[in-house]
């Protein structure tokens, strides 16, 4: 579904945030993504979800390049950053019909997955109230709404339960699990071991733009928990 193959970026001033980086995120996958602040995990998101230019390396998703088909690879994805930037001065109803027309989603398609996921996150009630009046929480839970309704192939997530409650948190991995049995797959970041640790079947970690472990969650933990296999590398691997 998704292959990164010696990713490459250097910002300004010579900061090297992704070096030489390959993983491949298969169909079903689940996949954990987890480093240290600066490690360069939002820039290789960024850079999956095609809205971050980087200096070599390849990143193809469902065998299409993000670079030379930028179009088709965006209508098979949805990207969540960790602070989603939605559009304060219309309604929640508003925002996901636009989405829905940029996917050329039916009206009748439109109408039964905004309910069942606005339902689901408990916002549909909402929906008729300007986006400035939401919560974060709530802000986020649209987001998830808009980045589900055209039933993406490959979701890529920056910390996406940054200001979700625990019902929410509970949801929308649910939702992940249930997208991931149809064929989908789902690359996302976080900073909470044990979440990643219960929900994903496989784990990267990386640290100062290198990937230093990656593979199935079992394997890369052994017989320690996350935490002290994090810790462990991030401390002492060169």
């Amino acid at each position: 579904m998704l292959y990164i193959k010696g990713l490459c970026k250097t910002y300004k001033g010579g900061k090297k945030a992704v070096d030489n980086l390959t993983l491949h995120v298969a169909k079903g996958d689940i996949y954990g993504f987890i480093g240290h602040n600066g490690a360069g995990k939002t820039t290789t998101l960024r850079a999956c979800a095609g809205i971050l230019d980087f200096d070599s390396g390849e990143i193809t998703i469902n065998g299409k390049s993000i670079v030379k088909d930028p179009v088709a690879c965006k209508k098979e994805i949805a990207f969540i950053p960790d602070n989603p930037d939605l559009y304060d001065y219309i309604t929640g109803i508003q925002y996901l019909n636009f989405v829905c027309n940029i996917y050329g989603i039916s009206k009748a398609d439109r109408e039964k997955r905004i309910k069942e996921y606005a339902s689901a996150l408990e916002i549909y009630s909402n929906l008729g109230d300007l986006v400035s009046s939401y919560s974060h929480g709530m802000k986020q839970k649209l987001a998830f709404v808009g980045a589900l309704v055209h039933k993406p192939k490959l979701m890529i997530l920056d910390e996406p339960f940054v200001g979700l409650d625990p019902k929410a948190s509970h949801t929308v991995k649910q939702i992940m699990r249930d997208m991931c049995d149809e064929g989908a797959a789902v690359l996302f970041s976080t900073h909470v071991l044990e979440t990643a640790e219960r929900l994903c079947n496989n784990i990267a970690i990386i640290k100062d733009g290198h990937l230093v472990a990656n593979g199935s969650t079992d394997k890369v933990r052994g017989d320690a928990s996350l935490e002290d296999v994090f810790m462990d590398l991030i401390n002492h691997n060169d």
